[in-house]
């Protein structure tokens, strides 16, 4: 206790008057009625209230408030509080800082019950990566946006606008309230309108409840079975992996089928499918900027990577060489393949009707752009027209890597060419050049054409493809 002290019966006429002496740090003035009370004066005349007491052989000064603040009854009243604590050996400043941190808790409990799905979601986008793995798959990553998407963008195709993905009104809810009903009541609006993309939705979302569950501030909010309840499970649509893929003998009849469409921008698309093992959209996506003809090579769009290169084949750059270029890409859609013709008859009147010669060579490049869309409609006559039932689209990558095999390459070399991971590799992977490449796919090709009946002359410049026969 300061020497600079004294004791009188605190009054607010002399708790107004008492001041801090000139030189001193600081001067206390004690109440008599309640012993523990003292006032504190500093030289800039600043008067605080505070609690003094010993516990356990040990001072204890406990801050009340400033004279301005606290009346002097009201700070009676808190010493003599404090004093009871002490009296029963209770520490006031612990049972403060206790009360403090449950009142923390409290409020961090009440946040956390209110952290939503939405809350996490761009969180997840960025650093949920798979284990294992450096990062999302491209491709990946833009289904998890997609799927969640709030909707009303204009459809790149049709009228109208676009409706939420699947998983956007979860994003509204709690973590706490992400149960076993809750899931499944999602699960059962979202089957009405797509069995499957339900189940895709469901599927991906149980991802995100495995990575809650690996972040420690997030685990006790989750459940991770959540999405497993056995309700659901028993009403999702079969997900058994495809085994589509033609048979060596069916290879001519569907070569036929295809061969025979009107659409020669879709027969040329199914049979490059069939010679190279691409993926559906790698192949629609094609430039003419990825052909090159003087070097024999296709750089594709890839899945994994960003691109790969593989060997063009003789048989391929004759079927590129003789689709018209309309735009940029290969596989121009039929639209833009229409107004192309329109164009180019409107030149060839006009040319007429003028006394000039109507220009040769290709049709012409139109305004308009775009690339073909959706081939499983002529999918569907070629399969028609061959007596083939179940081939999807994908089953030709499938066949692909079937007929490589009966042709004799190497695992890893058809891996190569399919884009597939190099874990994926039946062999130890060895990455090949373009041209170490060539001949095996080379190998390939002829073996298809072989089971397809077709011969042809290698020699023949691409873009005067010459059929000799079709069995």
């Amino acid at each position: 206790m300061s020497k600079d002290t004294s004791r009188v019966r605190l009054t607010a006429g002399r708790v107004e008057a008492f001041t801090c002496p000139a030189g001193k740090a600081q001067a206390f003035l004690w109440d008599t009625e309640a012993p523990s009370l003292l006032l504190r004066a500093t030289p800039t005349g600043r008067k605080t209230y505070a609690f003094e007491s010993r516990l356990n052989g040990a001072t204890v000064r406990i801050s009340i408030g400033t004279a301005s603040d606290w009346s002097l009854d009201t700070a009676r009243k808190r010493a003599a509080e404090l004093k009871q604590l002490i009296d029963r050996g209770e520490d006031p400043r612990e049972l403060e800082k206790a009360k403090a941190s449950h009142k923390a808790a409290a409020k961090a409990a009440a946040t956390a019950h209110a952290l939503t799905v939405g809350d996490l979601w761009p969180d997840y986008l960025e650093t949920g990566k798979p284990k294992r793995r450096d990062a999302w798959k491209p491709r990946y990553l833009e289904d998890l946006k997609r799927m969640s998407a709030p909707g009303g963008e204009p459809k790149k195709r049709g009228k109208g606008t676009t409706r939420p993905g699947p998983i956007y009104p979860l994003l509204a809810l709690a973590l706490v309230d992400i149960s076993e009903d809750a899931l499944k009541e999602w699960h059962d609006n979202e089957a009405r309108a797509s069995k499957h993309q339900a189940a895709r939705a469901l599927m991906m979302f149980r991802g995100f409840l495995r990575w809650c569950a690996t972040k420690p501030k997030y685990r006790g909010l989750v459940d991770n079975e959540a999405g497993r309840a056995p309700a659901i499970l028993e009403n999702l649509p079969s997900m058994k992996r495809r085994t589509d893929a033609l048979e060596a003998a069916q290879v001519a009849g569907w070569w036929a089928g295809v061969e025979q469409l009107n659409n020669r921008t879709a027969s040329v698309y199914l049979r490059a499918l069939l010679l190279t093992g691409a993926r559906r959209e790698e192949m629609a996506g094609l430039k003419w900027a990825d052909v090159d003809f003087q070097w024999r090579k296709l750089t594709i769009a890839d899945k994994v990577e960003a691109t790969r290169t593989i060997p063009l084949t003789p048989y391929m750059a004759q079927l590129l060489a003789t689709l018209p270029r309309v735009n940029e890409w290969v596989f121009a859609s039929t639209k833009t393949l229409s107004m192309a013709v329109y164009n180019a008859k409107r030149r060839e009147r006009d040319a007429t009707q003028a006394g000039r010669t109507a220009p040769a060579g290709e049709v012409s490049t139109v305004s308009e752009s775009g690339r073909m869309s959706d081939p499983r409609s002529q999918h569907a006559k070629a399969l028609l027209s061959a007596g083939i039932e179940g081939l999807t689209i994908h089953g030709l990558r499938r066949s692909f890597s079937l007929l490589g095999e009966a042709a004799g390459a190497p695992a890893g070399a058809i891996a190569q060419v399919m884009g597939h991971k190099p874990s994926a590799t039946a062999e130890g992977y060895r990455p090949r050049s373009v041209d170490a490449l060539r001949p095996f796919l080379t190998q390939i090709e002829a073996h298809v054409l072989a089971l397809a009946g077709v011969q042809f002359d290698a020699q023949v410049e691409p873009g005067k493809l010459r059929v000799i026969s079709a069995q």
